[in-house]
């Protein structure tokens, strides 16, 4: 296993010369889009009761695990949060693809523009290659850097009010910084300081990625109880094999736990700015 930011030779000749890999897909519910970019069409808000409408991006085209990665952490998430939520899923191949900076944008705001702010919840995911400046966005030849700024800017953007951000990349704890709040629950693979493992071509998850959505969230009763048990089987995974803990955070969501339980939301004033409202046991 390799570290997730490392640009090797060998993925510049695959980038070149392999022409085979998954297609961009983009889902909601049911119904698949095709890859021109255009605003994915979200259904309006049923009254009465609290949707969750999720976002998933693969960003780096040229190795096939963030697009395995997206699609079905996208499926989990959805199986087990809710399983009728409406469900984007979008990511790059060798050839090139939809998932931009841009194409973000245009499904957060679409999403944003579906949803009951009042009562209703965004889920994000993001993976990618990371760096301390954000995350790598390779489309072809198409190649972009998502900053933590950029991605708040798009999440205000949309007007959604309650939201769930999860982020598998080296670095990912930059985002926590730049984005938890307590309507902001912000998940993410590794410190802002941290490289995060298994970012090959070929595999079907990265270290966290299976962890998080592939171990911890299908026996979980929470994000944040998944969260606790993904951390603890990441870093016992990562000192087996050598490397140096990734650490994943996690950070803000006090307002958006409550909701995603079920549970009316009353929150107490002194708690409003607290972004460590989940705490893991030792």
């Amino acid at each position: 296993m390799r570290i997730c930011s490392l640009r090797s030779f060998t993925t510049a000749l695959i980038t070149l010369f392999l022409g085979v890999g998954l297609a961009t897909s983009a889902i909601s519910q049911a119904r698949t889009s095709d890859a021109s970019g255009a605003e994915p069409p979200f259904a309006h808000s049923r009254e009465g009761i609290r949707e969750l409408y999720i976002v998933a991006f693969g960003l780096f085209g040229p190795e096939s695990v963030f697009a395995s990665e997206a699609t079905k952490a996208g499926e989990i998430l959805r199986a087990r949060v809710q399983a009728d939520a409406q469900l984007l899923v979008r990511f790059n191949d060798k050839r090139g693809g939809s998932a931009t900076s841009a194409s973000l944008a245009a499904a957060l705001r679409s999403a944003g523009q579906a949803m009951d702010p009042n009562k209703d919840i965004l889920a994000v995911f993001l993976t990618s290659h990371g760096g301390p400046d954000g995350l790598d966005v390779v489309a072809g030849r198409r190649s972009e850097t998502l900053s933590p700024r950029s991605l708040r800017a798009m999440l205000n953007a949309s007007g959604a009010r309650y939201r769930v951000i999860i982020i598998s990349a080296c670095y990912s704890g930059v985002f926590a910084r730049a984005l938890a709040d307590p309507r902001t629950l912000v998940i993410t693979a590794a410190a802002p300081d941290r490289p995060s493992f298994g970012c090959e071509d070929g595999a079907t998850w990265t270290y966290f990625g299976d962890a998080f959505f592939n171990r911890a969230l299908r026996g979980s009763r929470t994000l944040d109880e998944a969260f606790c048990q993904a951390r603890d089987i990441v870093t016992k995974r990562e000192r087996k094999e050598g490397f140096k803990p990734s650490r994943p955070q996690i950070a803000g969501g006090s307002e958006v736990l409550p909701l995603l339980a079920g549970e009316r939301l009353t929150v107490q004033a002194g708690r409003r700015r607290s972004l460590n409202s989940v705490h893991c046991p030792s």
